[in-house]
């Protein structure tokens, strides 16, 4: 999401990732990755409970998803992975922005 990221803003949109880890982790990370985009941490697994993706690799993590929320908070497309690699493209993400 890194490389495409510009495009999104330009766009009009957020790109914001979740992660089931602590803030201490996630922060370590963005910094290591250079990630500029928003990633947020849950730590306690509750935003990916409610959107259907954590443990689905039972692994203890939220499952490989994206997931497109329009300005009202309606999830209007949504992609999750049946694999640790199966990720939606940022080119198919960007497709599907209202």
């Amino acid at each position: 999401m890194q490389s495409h990221y510009q495009e999104f803003k330009d766009a009009g949109t957020e790109v914001v990732a979740l992660v089931v880890a602590s803030i201490e982790k996630v922060d370590g990370w963005c910094k290591r990755a250079k990630v500029d985009y928003p990633m947020l941490a849950d730590s306690e697994h509750k935003v990916a409970e409610a959107y259907g993706v954590y443990n689905l690799l039972g692994q203890g993590l939220a499952g490989p998803a994206a997931f497109v929320v329009d300005t009202a908070g309606r999830v209007v497309w949504s992609h999750v992975g049946q694999h640790s690699s199966d990720r939606v493209a940022a080119q198919t993400l960007l497709e599907q922005l209202p």
